[in-house]
């Protein structure tokens, strides 16, 4: 029903016109009355940087407040990523030197990720490939998002000494039972049709089905948020296995009850008492992870389940200033990114040594000329 033409599809496509040359890290398009923003960096796997945030934000307003537009697609070059995430090491180097990129970045970072969730227009975030940090913030706080079988979801920020930002204190509470919280400590690696099965995404769909898919969503005429539902609903019922298992689905019980405590204390008790191959596996990873990170993420999402998107981003902007004042996002950057050692030294080395007080200052305000206020 919605399989387009090749003839078609090269019809819609000469009328593409393009807002950016290609040289440029992000490309602006429209056809007809459909806009389409692609992330333009394969070879850094479409990473996110600060110019490629204020491009994006400052284009999507503009298309919000214009009656002559109906939707907007996100996707990126290539076929490895959509977003891999987010500069990380360009913010440590600067954080390190006193540069403002490195307030800069997370401040219109996180005002980005508010415009996606509070967007006037239908959006839809073609999550092909690789998607990790800034790529979730661009993706999931959107009305609509599709995977592929190419698509790697990861929030792996404590192992860098960071948290899952960009609204994460936000998206991962909500989904079912503890698998946000189990996400968020972890740095699990969901995969293709888990994603859609994990409440991420909100279709799967073939990646060798894209162009037709992209296709029928050009074809549509002023196409309401019903109009292109209807579209990915078909794609997705062409391309999914209902059959198919979800890869947690054996550990679900064991997630929500063991990742259910309110301290790491507790939790990593649970996971010693429990004493199953699963849980001492989870129990080894996390104790690789910041301590610190673990701490802050944990009340992140716990205190985020009960705020708003807007609220959540600010207090996240908190959070992202105070770990660049402490120590472990530089050392785990430096571990991960930069040596590539794999072997970070944390500072504390252990959650009992993360006292409240050093959380407590994590969540605390910042100078009123420095917060984010949405």
């Amino acid at each position: 029903m919605f399989r387009g033409s090749v003839r078609r599809l090269r019809v819609i496509l000469n009328h593409v016109k393009m807002f950016s040359s290609a040289t440029d890290e992000v490309l602006f398009e429209s056809v007809g009355d459909k806009r389409v923003v692609v992330l333009n960096r394969p070879k850094a796997l479409n990473s996110l940087n600060l110019s490629m945030v204020r491009k994006i934000y400052s284009q999507m307003k503009s298309w919000e407040s214009d009656p002559a537009v109906s939707m907007v697609i996100m996707k990126g070059t290539g076929d490895k990523a959509f977003c891999a995430g987010g500069d990380v090491r360009a913010v440590t180097e600067a954080g390190r030197s006193g540069d403002l990129l490195s307030r800069e970045f997370f401040f219109e970072e996180y005002i980005l990720n508010n415009k996606i969730g509070n967007y006037k227009l239908p959006y839809i975030a073609m999550i092909d490939g690789i998607t990790m940090g800034g790529g979730v913030g661009l993706s999931v706080h959107g009305m609509f998002r599709v995977a592929t079988e190419r698509t790697l979801f990861a929030m792996p920020e404590t192992a860098i000494g960071l948290f899952p930002d960009v609204g994460g204190g936000h998206f991962l509470p909500r989904l079912r039972g503890e698998i946000g919280t189990f996400l968020a400590l972890t740095g699990f690696r969901l995969k293709g049709q888990d994603v859609e099965a994990a409440g991420i995404a909100t279709h799967f769909v073939n990646s060798q089905q894209l162009p037709d898919l992209e296709n029928a969503l050009m074809e549509l005429q002023k196409p309401q948020k019903s109009d292109i539902a209807q579209v990915l609903d078909q794609f997705h019922k062409q391309s999914s296995d209902p059959q198919r298992s979800f890869v947690l689905k054996p550990h679900l019980n064991s997630i929500d009850t063991l990742f259910g405590a309110n301290t790491l204390e507790n939790m990593f008790l649970n996971l010693e008492k429990d004493g199953s191959e699963w849980a001492v596996k989870q129990l080894s990873l996390l104790k690789k992870m910041s301590p610190t990170s673990m701490k802050i993420t944990l009340r992140q999402l716990r205190e985020g389940a009960a705020m708003t998107l807007q609220q959540v981003l600010n207090m996240e902007y908190r959070l992202s200033q105070r770990c660049l004042e402490d120590k472990d996002f530089y050392e785990g950057v430096r571990a991960v990114l930069v040596d590539k050692d794999n072997s970070p030294v944390w500072n504390p080395a252990s959650i009992q040594e993360v006292s409240q007080e050093k959380v407590d200052w994590y969540f605390s305000p910042l100078p009123p000329d420095r917060e984010l206020v949405l």
